[in-house]
């Protein structure tokens, strides 16, 4: 899908295509250089990291394992509630691990604040965080994340594994939705 599909559901081009796919180069090229020799796990949160993952790993040159896990602290709405619920859990044992958690986006940071405390316990050897998208006006706990695609401002976005009611999810770009979509 491009911008012209939308019709009059966009209403701005927040980060285009080539922005995120030039980020996600320099993410790789340092997460090549932290991870040097390691045996490393990447972690996708699901649905939302489908993309950052995917498109993330491919250019790694360091070999890793991948696996997925799935929580939810959102309904329908555009908000997160704070609730965590764990949806499908890691089939991977975490002890003595290099653990690299790979989000879609942080707002609040309650999610992955929890996330992170529950992968830790399980004995890693390490956990760091990527995530292509972050709103430091909407956090309310701060959470440590060693590599960040954008810093982007407290709005609701969509496209590039983000949904608003489980659409949108396969824009190659990140954008606004008008109004008119959620308030409906």
């Amino acid at each position: 899908m491009n911008p012209a599909d939308m019709g009059d559901d966009l209403e701005r081009v927040l980060l285009s295509e080539e922005q995120i796919n030039t980020r996600l180069d320099e993410l790789a090229e340092q997460i090549d250089a932290d991870y040097a020799g390691k045996d490393v796990l990447v972690v996708g949160v699901l649905k939302g990291a489908v993309m950052v993952m995917a498109d993330l790993v491919r250019r790694l040159h360091t070999s890793v394992e991948m696996d997925w896990m799935a929580v939810s602290s959102y309904g329908s709405g555009t908000k997160s509630s704070g609730v965590v619920r764990i949806l499908k859990d890691l089939d991977t044992d975490l002890i003595g691990r290099h653990v690299l958690i790979v989000e879609d986006i942080i707002d609040s940071g309650l999610t992955l604040s929890w996330l992170l405390a529950n992968l830790r316990s399980r004995g890693p050897e390490s956990v760091e965080i990527a995530t292509m998208l972050r709103k430091p006006d909407a956090a309310k706990v701060e959470v440590d994340v060693r590599y960040v695609g954008f810093d982007i401002p407290n709005e609701f976005v969509v496209g590039y594994g983000l949904d608003y009611a489980e659409k949108y999810r396969n824009l190659p770009f990140v954008g606004t939705l008008a109004p008119h979509v959620y308030s409906a």
